[in-house]
């Protein structure tokens, strides 16, 4: 017997473990079922409850059920313990203007620029910073492209709108649903670990509106952190400084905050564990090891992005798009640099599946202690 959506509200939004993904609306809302919808922060619900056709489909592809995690490693033919390596590298967009508006020096906006402007993609879906928080957003120019690179949050949105909108999250797959019009093919696809864990379980089931989908790039996710004023201003407290003074955040090894005067403050992951989503702490994907390529700035210098092509299809991208669009590091700048991009990128995948594995045996603890 399929598991169905009332399953999914059991299994994994009652135990915390959904990631606000939109997979479950994404695919629904694509056959016109409209059984289901996204609330106000994201979470999945019934819409309609009685258009729901209890064909389980939103459980078989919820990145938290494990169900199709053996079709999708096989097809991406993942290997232990991180994922499909083909190569790492260091780089940064050729343009300065792509380099500075982006994030860790604008590499993944100058490849969807090189993706569209030489016709393989019709659109990317991406996010982008707005007064409203970080939107997911369907790019389908060049300049909608540009206009959705870096995350910057200036002083005039002041410490009220940070507490309301703040996130480190976006739910972009919801964009994949058919609203308002046909969703155009061919598109580039960006997102966190856990989003591209549930549009690879699409693929590999064959359903709407993942053939869409051409190119799939992943980010290197730490959790999806959500400030409220009362936790920013403890950070505000401890290292001396105001929200109003932010230009800039940053996710590396540490929560990165460029102040307007140009100096960082480094604020440590661990000291922002209490903000983190509950599901992330479930999560063992550090470095979205479904994706075509996987990007961060993680292990590399400021202003540069380390990139793991993961396959075929990725090592083309980033064969076409280094040396026309982008700059790699090169030996000249530090002869060390790769290897140590490597062990700092281990280290953080580690890290994340032990977190993820002790979490959940504390929560199997707990449960035993509620039951006896």
């Amino acid at each position: 017997m399929n598991k169905t959506f009332f399953n999914l509200i059991q299994d994994v939004q009652k135990t915390g473990r959904c990631h606000h993904c939109g997979g479950c609306v994404t695919f629904c809302s694509s056959i016109n079922l409209g059984a289901l919808e996204m609330d106000d922060t994201g979470k999945p619900r019934f819409r309609k409850i009685e258009n729901c056709l209890d064909c389980g489909l939103c459980y078989m592809i919820c990145p938290e059920t494990q169900e199709l995690d053996q079709a999708i490693k096989e097809n991406a033919d993942w290997t232990a313990p991180f994922g499909r390596q083909i190569s790492l590298s260091i780089s940064q967009a050729a343009d300065e203007k792509v380099q500075n508006n982006g994030t860790d020096g604008g590499v993944v906006t100058a490849i969807l620029l090189h993706l569209f402007d030489t016709g393989r993609i019709n659109g990317a879906i991406v996010s982008k910073s707005t007064d409203a928080g970080r939107v997911p957003f369907l790019a389908t120019t060049r300049q909608a492209i540009l206009d959705s690179a870096g995350s910057c949050f200036h002083a005039s949105h002041g410490l009220a709108q940070l507490a309301d909108t703040y996130s480190t999250y976006s739910p972009s797959l919801d964009l994949l649903s058919q609203k308002g019009g046909r969703i155009p093919e061919r598109l580039a696809f960006v997102g966190t670990p856990c989003q591209v864990n549930t549009l690879r379980k699409m693929q590999a089931m064959g359903i709407v509106p993942s053939d869409a989908v051409d190119y799939v790039f992943g980010l290197f996710c730490s959790g999806n952190f959500s400030f409220d004023a009362k936790a920013f201003a403890s950070v505000e407290s401890r290292y001396r400084f105001r929200y109003a003074d932010v230009e800039k955040i940053n996710i590396k090894e540490d929560f990165l905050f460029t102040l307007t005067s140009g100096r960082t403050i480094a604020v440590g992951l661990d000291e922002l564990d209490h903000v983190k989503r509950e599901a992330c702490h479930f999560c063992n994907d550090f470095g979205a090891e479904y994706a075509d390529i996987s990007f961060g700035g993680l292990g590399a210098a400021p202003g540069w992005t380390t990139a793991v092509t993961r396959s075929p299809q990725g090592k083309e991208v980033m064969a076409s798009a280094m040396g026309s669009v982008l700059t790699r590091w090169t030996y000249d700048h530090s002869p060390n640099a790769i290897v140590s991009a490597e062990k700092t990128l281990e280290t953080a995948c580690l890290q994340k599946q032990q977190k993820a594995s002790a979490y959940m045996g504390q929560q199997a603890q707990d449960d035993l202690r509620i039951v006896y």
